[in-house]
């Protein structure tokens, strides 16, 4: 069972999202080397499912204004992007972001997620994303996380199974990805404290 403690409860004030094996921080802008290696390590391990990335992408300075956008959306509650880190050091594990976020009668938000190639397939996602969506679902209040992945990747289908997320539909052409329009499976979780 995933024990999740959060740093602060007022969802405009996070400081952490902790589970057993990993953080779920707001990298500050100063720590913009951090995710610059992380992207830079994972270059060619994430191409097949990420839009062609500009070379500026890469550098610091992007990761520094990024990080620094990262926050403000996160206190006007538009966006949560969560960097992962290893809950004993401050290796990146990866990133869990929740964009897109509508409030209103529909209080849903899109997932999106990225591995580092040496922490794949050992749970670290599972356990982060799944603290991500509890933090959404019990603080943000959102009825409804949307994930969407390219019909071959069966990573992304598998984590998203054991999440939870049910398909909903298949869009053709629905994201360039890698240079290219791509095909996507739909898929979603809603919230179980919102049933009615």
């Amino acid at each position: 069972m995933l024990v999740l403690s959060v740093a602060r409860t007022d969802a405009r004030r996070l400081q952490v999202l902790s589970t057993p094996r990993t953080r779920l921080v707001l990298l500050p802008p100063e720590k913009a080397d951090m995710m610059a290696q992380f992207y830079q390590r994972n270059r060619a391990h994430l191409s097949p499912w990420e839009p062609i990335r500009p070379a500026a992408f890469y550098r610091e300075d992007y990761w520094h204004s990024a990080l620094q956008e990262a926050k403000d959306l996160f206190q006007q509650q538009q966006a949560f992007k969560f960097v992962i880190l290893h809950h004993e050091r401050d290796d990146v594990i990866g990133v869990c972001n929740f964009t897109n976020v509508i409030h209103g009668a529909f209080k849903a938000c899109l997932l999106g997620y990225a591995a580092d190639k040496h922490y794949q397939g050992q749970g670290y996602m599972h356990e982060a994303i799944q603290a991500g969506i509890r933090f959404v679902f019990d603080q943000v209040g959102l009825h409804r996380v949307m994930a969407n992945y390219i019909p071959d990747n069966t990573r992304s289908e598998r984590l998203l199974t054991k999440l939870g997320f049910e398909r909903e539909g298949y869009a053709r052409r629905y994201l360039k990805i890698n240079g290219r329009w791509q095909d996507h499976v739909l898929t979603a979780k809603l919230n179980p404290a919102m049933e009615e």
